[in-house]
């Protein structure tokens, strides 16, 4: 068992506490502060990834405290194998994006750093909460500082794209929160009212009160993923969003949706995930074609990564919905989640790159030529290109894998079909490889090719060694989610 004193509370709160401290200094200071907000976190996770006891099979450093005793919520905190990793791609790609800022300063700077600080602190709860309604809380959370990031920060369709992000979010988030109060209240029955999971998992719900709570769950997640056709803000929202926060947008939000799925959804919901298995199945074989498609047939290099996150993420909820009795369709998807948050998340930094070498066009249509004048930019971009297909040797592959051994065993037609994600993923990340790093540079711009600076190297390189390292040694991460991913599909066996 554990032996290190970690209190979560800090891993939570310091990113906030240090961006509130940075409001005080001079601007040149924020990100600064920003930046040592980010590191504690990053240290506390590299602590508990040593420390963490992968046979335990049970929560470790809880934190459970009463919160509000008269409606049964606490304040309960804990760590297992569902969002061990989760924790920590969250913890590095803040940041990951924090030095970024720290590089390429934005305009008010101690606003930016606020409110990507009250980002991580609203993952890094709602990947903790142990309680539902604080989970609620801190999904919701998460809606304010990008309603502001896009808003204040984003290009020249920001009013629309942010209008659009939150009312599909906020619509789905009062779905959950809806489905969150009546799980408590018709599970306490006569008993007294509880919002903690486990003890909602020991009083479940009947099959038919089940099925529409799992709908109203299910449709936030779908939205905040986001899956087709629930992606509607997705296109504004990518072209709109500044850099730094849509790296970790796209690389981690998404997973809090997924991440839903496996603590809340499977375990307390069984039998309507059972009974709506084949419907989201379908959907996420849908994401991966639609989003496929797309992929390839767009120009602007943010929304060919967008719809691209879409197919993975299709990819995805096919692992959490396989429901095979092993859980090894879930543990690829926990994987992929990760890996999928490991690559995508460079690749925009790296598309800011290419942008400047482009006179500040994000169109691959005038990019070209980089892989000669830029040979350690066009080898890194080729590292996260061939992880982000999947080829054999890449924590991708093995996450992929997983997710179709999951679906032979339970649902072999759409396992077929899914197949064609793979070979779709090819198609579109290597046309954009190609287009950008070996075509011929538009004559006027061919003067601003550069290869890849120190300040750059700084971010990228550590994120490139992270795909590296798992791609070496994925085991890790499995052995460490198993015990709970099998506790999690356990509830839809039976």
């Amino acid at each position: 068992m554990s032996q290190l004193t970690i209190h979560l509370s800090i891993l939570i709160f310091w990113p906030l506490a240090l961006a509130l401290l940075g409001a005080s200094l001079p601007g040149r200071f924020a990100a600064v502060a920003a930046l040592a907000g980010t590191v504690l976190p990053l240290v506390y996770v590299v602590m508990i990834l040593i420390d963490f006891d992968a046979g335990a099979g049970a929560l470790q450093y809880v934190t459970d405290d009463a919160w509000i005793g008269e409606l049964g919520i606490r304040y309960k905190l804990g760590i297992d194998g569902l969002n061990l990793w989760l924790v920590a791609l969250t913890a590095l790609l803040f940041a990951v994006s924090a030095l970024w800022v720290i590089f390429r300063p934005l305009e008010r700077p101690k606003l930016f750093a606020f409110h990507m600080a009250l980002a991580e602190t609203a993952v890094l709860g709602a990947f903790l909460a142990q309680d539902l309604a604080l989970f609620v809380l801190f999904f919701d959370l998460m809606l304010v500082p990008f309603y502001f990031l896009v808003g204040q920060w984003g290009g020249p369709d920001r009013v629309a794209a942010t209008y659009k992000l939150i009312i599909y979010t906020l619509v789905g988030s009062l779905l959950m929160l809806a489905g969150a109060v009546a799980t408590a209240v018709l599970s306490a029955g006569e008993n007294s009212l509880s919002f903690v999971l486990s003890d909602l998992v020991r009083n479940p719900l009947p099959e038919s009160t089940q099925r529409w709570i799992f709908i109203s769950f299910a449709l936030a997640f779908l939205i905040k993923m986001p899956v087709f056709p629930f992606h509607g803000w997705m296109p504004d929202a990518y072209r709109s969003m500044p850099l730094p926060a849509l790296a970790v947008f796209s690389a981690v939000l998404s997973k809090v949706a997924v991440y839903g799925f496996l603590r809340i959804v499977l375990p307390l919901f069984p039998a309507a995930a059972q009974d709506f298995q084949s419907i989201v199945l379908i959907l996420g074989l849908i994401a991966i074609v639609y989003g496929s498609a797309q992929a390839f047939t767009q120009t602007e290099a943010r929304l060919i990564l967008g719809y691209s996150s879409v197919a993975q993420l299709g990819f995805i909820t096919l692992g959490v919905f396989a429901l095979d009795p092993d859980g090894r369709g879930a543990q690829g998807a926990i994987l992929q989640a990760v890996n999928h948050g490991l690559v995508v998340a460079p690749l925009f930094f790296i598309v800011a790159l290419l942008s400047e070498r482009a006179g500040g066009s994000q169109d691959i249509r005038d990019m070209g030529g980089l892989a000669f004048r830029g040979p350690v930019l066009g080898s890194l971009f080729l590292i996260v290109a061939l992880a982000t297909l999947a080829i054999p040797g890449s924590a991708n592959f093995v996450g992929e894998f997983l997710i179709l051994l999951g679906l032979f065993e339970t649902k072999l037609a759409i396992a077929i079909i899914a197949f064609t994600g793979v070979a779709l993923a090819s198609v579109y990340m290597l046309r954009a490889y190609i287009r950008t790093m070996h075509n011929r540079a538009q004559s006027e711009r061919a003067g601003g090719l550069r290869d890849l600076s120190l300040r750059d190297g700084v971010v990228l390189v550590p994120l490139v060694l992270a795909i590296l390292a798992f791609a070496l040694y994925p085991q890790r991460a499995l052995r460490d989610s198993e015990p709970a991913v099998k506790t999690a599909i356990k509830a839809t066996q039976q």
